[in-house]
């Protein structure tokens, strides 16, 4: 069977770019050897927030009586419930995403995709059995998987990585994070905040260390005063599973420590799925293990893409999304702008979160801005202190010169909900002043935003 378009992955960033081409009139088929939707709907971005939010309703049942409402009896975490709901939540989505490939004519070629030569792609179903498929255009968004490290070999059992962790049968009473990225930042919160005794290890000297230094400095002091252990500057360099607890070896600057664990949890990163889809057979150009490609998603072999984490770029949900448009709209003969890698939000779902855009205080200083810096507690927000959720602040870094925002740092509650103002704001090259002199509404968290901008202009009124 011919397509115009052929998709191998319904990530976000396959099953997105496979949606764009078939409303710009293309023929399209996804090849997907699992679940549709992917890692993010199915093992990642979804469920974890279902998971991170049965914990936040845990923990206000639990303050409850801070809020002026009585609650009688035990409160205590159901963790196969938590588990169950997060599960379903992720199959609904999932069931989202074939509703819209059926709205949109998206055909599913269920299996395995390989390239060959001449624009075709061979699909290997579950039986073993082969086809062909050509196309006019192939992208390959094949997505990534958990990394593993030679001294942290994932058993599934008492080493786990992030899949295990959404499905364990009973909630451990003791879990060691190995990484504070997104991913291990959040499952140290879900599992400390139901519970569990968890330590959280860091190699680098601050945790999300990707983050402004002020921001994973706050985030690290949230974590202690929950009672969460917290290790930088740290690395773990051997687990014995042999007995009823890992036995966890952790390098840090005093020497070498001993803790155990019911669970070690490996956080260390991705690695993109580049094996087995016949990138050697056509001769696709690597380079730092990633597939090389221009502006618009090509590779060195005509007709052939490749989006999202197996490209050059920040391994997110949302940039594989609009890398998967851009491709397609330029295979359509449109007029489209690449994207701006400089003003990419991140988000981390932490109890407080942690949203960021842009050049952090640093790395503004080391490109040799002169910079205006304004910071804005949320201590002094009248809606944070309503709602019993003073923990962060926002952080604008801005040109002295030109007074052009150059990154936005915040850490707060609902400050994932905030950050989409800050890349809207950069995108219009809108200037500190003008922050300034847009009213934001009162009492919100946004508001801070506003007068974050004061600040660093001195001109802040509620500080």
């Amino acid at each position: 069977m011919s397509y115009d378009l052929i998709v191998i992955g319904s990530g976000p960033g396959g099953y997105v770019a496979a949606i764009r081409a078939s409303q710009l009139g293309m023929k399209v088929g996804v090849v997907e050897r699992s679940e549709i939707g992917g890692i993010c709907l199915n093992w990642g971005c979804i469920p974890t927030k279902s998971l991170l939010k049965s914990a936040q309703v845990f923990e206000y049942a639990k303050h409850a009586a801070d809020y002026g409402v009585a609650i009688e009896g035990e409160i205590k975490p159901d963790f196969e419930a938590m588990v169950k709901r997060s599960r379903d939540v992720a199959a609904g989505m999932s069931k989202g995403i074939q509703f819209l490939f059926k709205k949109n004519k998206i055909e599913v070629i269920s299996g395995s995709g390989k390239l060959k030569p001449n624009k075709t792609v061979e699909v290997t179903d579950a039986e073993g059995n082969k086809t062909d498929y050509t196309a006019n255009h192939i992208i390959l968004a094949t997505g990534a998987r958990s990394r593993e490290l030679p001294n942290l070999p994932q058993d599934g059992k008492k080493i786990i990585g992030y899949r295990k962790a959404m499905t364990l049968d009973k909630q451990p009473e003791s879990m060691i994070v190995v990484g504070s990225g997104a991913i291990g930042s959040e499952f140290a919160n879900f599992y400390h905040s139901i519970g569990t005794k968890v330590t959280l290890v860091e190699y680098m000297p601050n945790i999300v260390p990707v983050e402004d230094i002020e921001v994973s400095k706050q985030l690290e002091r949230s974590f202690k005063k929950m009672k969460m252990k917290v290790m930088t500057k740290a690395s773990v360099e051997e687990v014995d599973t042999s007995g009823d607890l890992c036995k966890v070896k952790i390098q840090t600057k005093k020497g070498i420590e001993e803790h155990e664990a019911e669970v070690v949890l490996s956080a260390v990163g991705i690695i993109p799925n580049l094996e087995n889809i016949g990138i050697e057979d056509l001769g696709i150009e690597l380079e730092n293990g990633k597939v090389k490609v221009d502006d618009y998603y090509r590779t060195n072999v005509e007709g052939v893409y490749a989006i999202g984490d197996i490209v050059h770029g920040p391994a997110l949900a949302h940039v594989a999304s609009a890398e998967g448009i851009c491709c397609v709209e330029k295979i359509s003969g449109m007029d489209v702008e690449p994207i701006n890698y400089k003003n990419i939000p991140g988000c981390t779902y932490t109890s407080p979160e942690v949203a960021s855009t842009g050049m952090t205080e640093a790395a503004a200083i080391e490109a040799g801005y002169e910079v205006k810096v304004g910071k804005f507690p949320f201590t002094a927000s009248g809606k944070a202190s309503a709602a019993g959720t003073k923990d962060g602040f926002v952080k604008l870094v801005f040109d002295a010169k030109y007074g052009e925002l150059l990154g936005a740092h915040l850490i707060g509650a609902n400050v994932t909900e905030m950050i989409g103002e800050m890349v809207v704001a950069r995108n219009l090259e809108t200037t500190g002043h003008e922050l300034i002199k847009s009213i934001h509404p009162h009492p919100t968290m946004n508001e801070a935003i506003m007068e974050a901008a004061a600040a660093a202009y001195g001109e802040v009124i509620h500080m």
